[in-house]
């Protein structure tokens, strides 16, 4: 029997096989862990500020820093491949960004490989919009898509309603994603159906909101509609809160009643009995609200329907409730004259009025659900008989109709630049022949934010 020197088997033993140490070292990781913030994301063609995605991931027995995260695999790498997908961070937080190709669905594989080899993956379902012009200037504010009214919060932060729920939201309006936060209001208002907020007005730290007043799209009378309500906001930018006020739900009978009385003009009782749609040429339907120069208490609501005379060329109408302050805690309102205005033959779709008193009046079709019909901002002084002076004819090629003035800046500056918002709930955004409103997944809905020039 051979014998070897004791030093020579103590060397023997502590020189393991290459297998046993790789399976040592693997059996000391865990299985990787990859967690998306949202499953479901949308981009658009062309886009420099679209929603990005946050990823966790961890590893047992591993430093998260030494994880990497690549794309794998593209269900339709011509809407947007692996190599299209960028994903930067360190540790366990990564942000997943994707540069959109063309127009449609795809679902992207995410891997993370850990240390000993180990992976695990998960999949993003991803859906890219049309390029649209103004494609630099756009943002994309997701989690509806039907945004209605939008008031300024304050450093780049927009409230914003959706005609779809009775839910308002926050976004950071230079960036592209969801709401930094929401109030749900169906309970304060009582609501079972949507009030179908359609303008909004503030005035300090009161925010006044008003539904359309008009039947639906079937010509039924609802309620709800028939309401205007307050809230009051507190802090501002990224801390806005806010705390529901007071509601009215008389204003569109009052509109009738002083219509009746006045000879019947506008024909508001006859756009409002049972089977009368709202859009129509004489129609009932309110979308625009602003106070009055110099008051907190004289509002204008702002008419889609009707025109005046109800024909193609007729004029835009706004009637003043002299005690809007009161209307939203549920008193009668009062009337002042109403104004007529020349808007080419469009109609209000949104009025805002800035500090100095400068208006502008967003105008539109009374029929158009997108931008197949002519919009264009108006500037006004507010004052009845002055006639508004055209500033710029808006885009109407892209999807969604022009629907919110987030706030006026300084007309006379030079350069001045206004922010507005669309209604995109009727469009077909990903080519499948699906409203956006209809889309089963909050994050894949959506409105567009573009700054135009107006100074």
């Amino acid at each position: 029997m051979r014998r070897f020197p004791l030093w020579s088997v103590a060397a023997l033993a502590l020189v393991p096989t290459a297998g046993l140490t790789t399976s040592v070292q693997a059996a000391s990781y865990g299985t990787p862990t990859v967690e998306l913030s949202a499953s479901y994301l949308s981009g658009a063609v062309g886009s420099t500020g679209d929603p990005t995605v946050g990823l966790t991931v961890a590893q047992s027995g591993a430093d998260a820093s030494a994880l990497r995260v690549t794309a794998t695999r593209s269900s339709r790498s011509t809407v947007a491949g692996t190599a299209d997908v960028r994903v930067t961070g360190t540790g366990g937080s990564r942000t997943v960004a994707v540069t959109a190709h063309a127009r449609g669905y795809t679902d992207l594989t995410l891997t993370v490989t850990g240390l000993g080899g180990r992976t695990a993956t998960t999949t993003l379902h991803y859906a890219a919009s049309p390029a649209v012009q103004h494609g630099a200037d756009a943002r994309y504010l997701t989690g509806a898509s039907d945004a209605s009214a939008a008031v300024d919060a304050g450093g780049g932060y927009v409230l914003v309603a959706d005609d779809e729920d009775n839910t308002l939201r926050l976004y950071d309006g230079a960036v592209s994603g969801a709401p930094v936060r929401s109030w749900d209001l169906d309970d304060a208002l009582g609501a079972d159906k949507e009030v179908d907020i359609e303008g909004a007005a503030r005035v300090g730290n009161t925010v006044y909101w008003t539904g359309s007043l008009g039947n639906n799209k079937d010509g039924e009378y609802k309620a709800d509609r028939d309401t205007v309500f307050t809230t009051t906001v507190s802090g501002s930018g990224a801390a806005t809160q806010l705390a529901f006020g007071t509601a009215g739900h008389r204003l569109r009978e009052d509109l009738v009643a002083w219509d009746e009385a006045n000879g019947g003009r506008y024909g508001f009782a006859d756009a409002t009995a049972d089977g009368q749609t709202p859009k129509q040429a004489d129609g009932f339907n309110v979308e625009g609200l602003e106070f009055a120069p110099g008051s907190t208490t004289t509002a204008y609501v702002g008419f889609r329907a009707p025109l005046v005379p109800p024909q193609n060329g007729g004029k835009a109408l706004i009637v003043p409730v002299t005690n809007m302050d009161q209307v939203a805690r549920g008193t009668k309102a009062a009337f002042g004259t109403p104004v007529e205005l020349d808007l080419g033959g469009l109609s209000i779709r949104d009025l805002r009025r800035n500090a100095q008193g400068q208006y502008l009046i967003l105008a539109g079709s009374w029929a158009a659900e997108d931008n197949s019909a002519p919009y264009a901002l108006y500037s006004w002084d507010g004052v009845a008989g002055h006639q508004p002076v055209k500033v710029l004819d808006l885009p109407t090629a892209d999807a969604g109709g022009w629907e919110s003035v987030v706030s006026v800046p300084d007309l006379a500056a030079a350069g001045a630049r206004v922010q507005l918002v669309t209604d995109d709930g009727a469009a077909d955004l990903y080519g499948d022949g699906t409203e956006a409103k209809d889309l089963a997944h909050p994050e894949w809905q959506k409105s567009r934010s573009t700054w135009f020039t107006v100074g």
